[in-house]
């Protein structure tokens, strides 16, 4: 699944060729994704000025000029294509602008979202509401992690997954702020000390920080000859290298739970 860092270079993407252009076509190809898309998307939607582009968590908003901001949400398989050579089957919402390009939003299994709200109360938007502080903002700092965690007997791991606890932050990107920070994945979120959260944060801002970076910089070329906004890779720390060493020395392992796997490595997580 697209995470954070993803989405926020998703959108910067987006932002290089849909900032300022007006929507001449808006073009949904069928009536849902994961639930059902705005019956009256099209209408508000088509001739209107794309005046921002932004992320919360891992949802994209487009603004425009008549007041209303489209929320999308990539779910496990979206992504966004950029001048495609040719409209296939999965692209499900077609947008063309004034400055003479097509994006097409493709979401072959359909767990994706799109959304239509009004620009003055997208705060309010449902899932929003339920979300803790973006972790690259300022209101997540270690007395707010601290609060949030205080007296909570789930692993450090799952209250990281928790939207409510932060949000955005995905398997991947908790595997590996968690190996950064030295903290087993398995300990009790409510007994990790206030320097060792401390340690967490900076983790975890380091490690969204530097994808973020790394996507971006495979975006600025758009060398692919479909178009195709390019997501982040990079060689990880412990995710998906089970069996690998890490860079302490051990070897990555790598536990279930809940169906998702946990890499980790033993030797300098505690």
């Amino acid at each position: 699944m697209p995470e954070l860092p993803e989405v926020e270079t998703t959108v910067a993407g987006l932002r290089a060729v849909l900032q300022g252009a007006v929507l001449t076509r808006v073009e949904p190809r069928r009536a849902d994704l994961r639930w059902p898309i705005p019956v009256d998307l099209r209408q508000r939607m088509t001739g209107a000025t794309v005046t921002g582009l932004s992320r919360r968590a891992k949802y994209g908003l487009i603004e425009t000029d008549r007041g209303d901001v489209m929320i999308f949400h990539l779910g496990m398989s979206g992504r966004w294509r950029i001048d495609p050579t040719a409209i296939g089957t999965h692209d499900h919402l077609l947008l063309e602008t004034s400055h003479g390009h097509v994006l097409a939003l493709n979401d072959p299994r359909r767990f994706g979202s799109l959304d239509l709200v009004r620009s003055h109360g997208w705060q309010s938007y449902t899932p929003f509401t339920r979300m803790g502080p973006e972790p690259l903002g300022p209101d997540f700092h270690t007395a707010r992690l601290a609060a949030a965690l205080k007296g909570k007997a789930t692993s450090i791991k799952a209250a990281l997954l928790d939207q409510r606890i932060v949000a955005g932050l995905g398997n991947i990107y908790v595997c590996e702020a968690l190996n950064m920070a030295g903290i087993a994945p398995i300990r009790v979120a409510g007994k990790i000390s206030r320097p060792r959260l401390a340690l967490l944060v900076e983790a975890i801002r380091d490690v969204l920080s530097a994808a973020i970076a790394a996507g971006g910089s495979t975006l600025r070329d758009y060398a692919r000859p479909d178009g195709e906004l390019g997501y982040f890779s990079k060689q990880w720390r412990v995710y998906g290298r089970e069996g690998e060493s890490c860079l302490c020395g051990g070897t990555v392992q790598r536990r279930v739970d809940g169906g998702r796997s946990t890499f980790f490595c033993a030797k300098c997580q505690k």
